[in-house]
């Protein structure tokens, strides 16, 4: 499947901003299963620096810095992306957990090291006594590891109320577990907050997730957005993506922007400025098949 996707993001203020130095992850990045064949960044008005590098994880981050006076930026990302789905695989027939947890410590290699990595706290995400609790119920003893996370996913997903006013992108996982409500970002941290008490590897995917619009009505501009998912190491066969907050295994209707620990490690857009007064933020992210597109 082929898409075009635009995430645009306006701030505007109500006094002049002197400088600003900004990060943005809104480049997807390329994977076995997804291509990147075109991506570009407009920026109004035109940064007096602007960088590309890979960040840690190997994720695409642009940087730049305004350095005039301005009222409003205006940061726009249009990519054209081809996602394939992944190839079937049972999830009855992936290890039982237990192994998977015991062998990750156990493997020092280069590759085993950057998955070990996926079971420590990280800023956002720490394991506790609840966490592991919650957990418990879908990681019985010798589970298949992929089925166990599937169960835990559909839990999350038929237990907790998606409320975009609920919660902010500060809000603990231990938090959401009390609310109930929140967004993808609190369905993907809890489920690797859980994942990790029970020493197993879990990566926070920032990303976008196609919505179809209902039947017989237009698709309304902007009326996507970013999404976040969680990706799980099943041992020999590898990393198997899972979406809480829909319920599903990733398939080729979510683009992957990039990786990381957790959010923070994958912000759409952050940065500092200076003065500016009050401030707001209005974002829009049209998610188009090609084929609806043409």
């Amino acid at each position: 499947m082929r898409y075009t996707i635009r995430h645009a993001t306006f701030y505007s203020y109500t006094e002049p901003v002197p400088v600003c130095h900004n990060q943005v992850h809104l480049a997807p990045r390329t994977t076995a299963s997804q291509t990147c064949s075109e991506h570009e960044l407009a920026i109004d008005p035109v940064p007096s620096i602007r960088a590309r590098r890979h960040d840690y994880f190997g994720n695409f981050v642009d940087y730049f810095s305004i350095q005039e006076a301005h009222e409003g930026l205006d940061v726009t990302a249009t990519s054209t992306v081809e996602v394939t789905p992944p190839k079937a695989r049972k999830l009855s027939e992936s290890p039982a957990w237990e192994d998977v947890a015991g062998y990750i410590p156990r493997d020092l290699s280069t590759d085993g090291l950057a998955v070990y990595q996926f079971t420590l706290p990280s800023p956002r995400v720490a394991p506790t006594a609840a966490l592991r609790e919650y957990v418990s119920p879908s990681f019985t003893k010798r589970r298949p590891i992929a089925e166990a996370v599937r169960d835990l996913t559909a839990r999350i997903h038929a237990e907790f109320t998606f409320d975009p006013k609920a919660t902010t992108v500060h809000t603990p996982p231990e938090e959401f577990l009390a609310l109930k409500r929140g967004v993808c970002q609190d369905f993907a941290h809890l489920s690797i907050g859980c994942l990790r008490t029970l020493g197993l590897a879990a990566r926070y995917i920032s990303g976008y997730v196609c919505t179809a619009p209902p039947p017989g009505m237009p698709r309304l501009q902007g009326a996507d957005a970013s999404h976040a998912w969680v990706s799980v190491y099943c041992g020999p066969l590898g990393w198997i993506d899972f979406d809480p907050t829909n319920d599903a295994v990733v398939s080729d209707s979510h683009i992957t922007i990039g990786w990381g620990r957790d959010y923070a490690d994958v912000c759409p857009i952050q940065g500092v400025f200076v003065g500016g007064g009050e401030h707001s933020m209005n974002v829009g992210v049209d998610v188009i098949p090609i084929q609806e597109k043409a």
